[in-house]
């Protein structure tokens, strides 16, 4: 398939791939007019590259990674895995925890400070100018 149809079934822009495929991540063939020709597996690889880099990896970390998936719904292969790749995900995992941690306090600020407001909106009328001060 053509570039634009690649880009339009993943939900990607041609810029897109032509970036996944400078970093190495996909290949194609070129036609006899110079285009680009993605075979049948591009697709999922794309919407692979796009999870992987939605979920904070780097496209240095997905291309170590790519060689170990079969293909983007198969089992993982361990076969050919270097420590290097290893070391690599674990530092992913600990940054995306890290992360995690504090996604999770921001969104309980966020939750408490709207549990305070809805609280006071909702509070009895008599109390809503208590707050102010008197001259």
């Amino acid at each position: 398939m053509r570039i634009g149809e690649l880009a339009a079934r993943a939900g990607v822009s041609t810029r897109q791939v032509r970036f996944y495929e400078a970093k190495g991540l996909i290949t194609s063939t070129r036609l006899r007019n110079n285009y680009r020709d993605y075979d049948g597996t591009a697709l999922g690889r794309v919407q692979q590259i796009r999870e992987l880099l939605d979920a904070g990896l780097s496209t240095q970390v997905i291309r170590a990674v790519l060689p170990c998936l079969e293909s983007p719904r198969d089992p993982i292969v361990f076969e050919g895995v270097t420590t290097e790749t290893v070391t690599a995900l674990e530092c992913e995992r600990d940054r995306l925890t890290g992360r995690i941690g504090i996604l999770t306090r921001n969104r309980d600020a966020v939750a408490g400070y709207l549990t305070e407001l809805q609280q006071r909106a909702n509070g009895p009328a008599t109390n809503r100018g208590a707050d102010r001060r008197s001259p």
